[in-house]
């Protein structure tokens, strides 16, 4: 599985029609759902905003697809082979489509819509999806030094911090260095 580092957009004119490609990364589905609120709000004389995303869940796999009142099958499905295609999670994919009054056909919506995805992933700065745990860590004072030097080594964040008489932080790290996280704090 694969990620993308960040959003990237591309141009593309089909037969007078106007198809912009946007990908994003994002971590779940409501940040999925608001980005395409920002898509509709900029592209308001857009004629359609067909899309797809797919996330990877503690329940494994969770995609949708839509046509945006395309023919069925038309937009969002070719949107989302290219997406399963190239086994990317934990991203959004849209296509903006500006009619330009030539009808292209189902044949030539799917290829269009396709292509276009294709082109955006093409763009894009691809890496290997790794999974993370976010976890609740408890410690003194004087462990929090070494702590955040293993943090760092193992790629983790700290996402939390609240100090009392102990320090309680919420982290988060490649679900592989678990183990070795709790020995150091151990």
């Amino acid at each position: 599985m694969h990620c993308v580092k960040s959003e990237q957009t591309i141009e593309d004119m089909i037969k007078k029609s106007r198809f912009i490609g946007f990908i994003a990364p994002c971590e779940n589905e409501v940040t999925a759902v608001n980005l395409l609120q920002q898509l509709h709000q900029q592209h308001t004389s857009a004629s359609h905003i067909a899309f797809a995303y797919r996330f990877k869940t503690e329940k494994g796999i969770l995609y949708r697809f839509h046509d945006a009142g395309e023919p069925s099958g038309t937009a969002g499905k070719p949107i989302f082979q290219h997406l399963e295609g190239k086994d990317l999670v934990n991203v959004l994919i849209a296509v903006i489509r500006y009619f330009g009054g030539i009808k292209l056909g189902t044949g030539g919506l799917t290829r269009a819509y396709g292509n276009t995805a294709k082109k955006v992933i093409e763009v894009a700065e691809v890496f290997p999806f790794v999974a993370t745990t976010t976890l609740q860590v408890e410690l003194d004072y004087k462990q929090l030094q070494q702590l955040e030097y293993q943090l760092q080594k193992f790629q983790g964040k700290i996402l939390h911090k609240e100090f009392s008489d102990t320090i309680k932080l919420t982290i988060n790290l490649p679900t592989d260095h678990i183990a070795d996280l709790k020995q150091i704090l151990d």
